[in-house]
């Protein structure tokens, strides 16, 4: 499905997903459907359709056209999907009825997990996902500002250590020492492969890229589907 999509590239935004648009191996079937298992060059060819303004995020944006329905009847359609979808209760940080905003902050886990000659990463993301609604339209804006990752210095290739630590379910806090071995990192995106060409994390960084790329498509596909032919089908008015 061709869409306009604004790319902008703001500062500053892991795989159990707690917004369940679409399962990890899903995302990453779609993604290797697209552009193909060879990250790198997916990597710099999606970066050539990319902008990066002053703030350098990643943000893209659609606007989907729904004629014959109201402000309020996609307003609820809207919260009726980020409701479904996303399980953390703190997801919806937004829900304004009367300007027509609801805004949703979710974590999703593990998008990458990439085993180097020294070390193993494991990278995150945190879309924040805001959708403005008018009578007949909504605007939909997927942002990712920056990599959460979790990087283990003891699970590379060469790492000689039997007693490996796994990823947790979530970031550590800068302050625990329970495993010295693992440290939290956060890349920004403005300041990595493919926007920047030489990087020691260049293959971790050319997946992260594809792999937020599709969950941004998935993202507008299941919000067009939900305001044109509601969640599981059965929403008809005439009840």
């Amino acid at each position: 499905m061709l869409r306009t999509l604004t790319a902008i590239l703001i500062l500053c935004g892991a795989t159990g997903v707690q917004g369940q648009v679409m399962k990890a191996a899903d995302l990453e079937k779609y993604a290797k459907e697209r552009y193909s298992d060879r990250w790198l060059e997916a990597a710099a060819f999606l970066a050539s359709e990319l902008t990066l303004d002053k703030n350098e995020s990643l943000t893209y944006q659609q606007v989907i056209e729904v004629p014959g329905k109201t402000k309020q009847q996609l307003y609820v359609a809207l919260n009726y999907w980020a409701t479904a979808t996303f399980k953390d209760k703190q997801a919806i940080t937004l829900n304004d009825k009367e300007s027509g905003t609801i805004i949703v902050s979710s974590t999703i886990q593990n998008i990458v997990q990439h085993t180097g000659t020294i070390n193993s990463y494991s990278v995150s993301i945190t879309p924040i996902i805001r959708m403005d609604i008018k009578d007949g339209k909504i605007r939909v804006t997927y942002t990712v500002q920056n990599y959460d990752v979790l990087r283990d210095v003891s699970g590379g290739w060469l790492s000689l250590d039997s007693d490996r630590k796994t990823y947790g379910d979530a970031k550590r806090k800068e302050e625990d020492k329970t495993n010295a071995k693992l440290y939290d990192e956060t890349w920004e995106i403005a300041h990595h492969y493919p926007f920047v060409q030489k990087d020691a994390q260049k293959r971790t960084c050319a997946k992260a890229l594809v792999m937020t790329h599709a969950y941004s498509n998935a993202i507008m596909d299941k919000v067009e589907e939900a305001v044109k032919h509601g969640l599981v089908g059965n929403e008809d008015e005439d009840w």
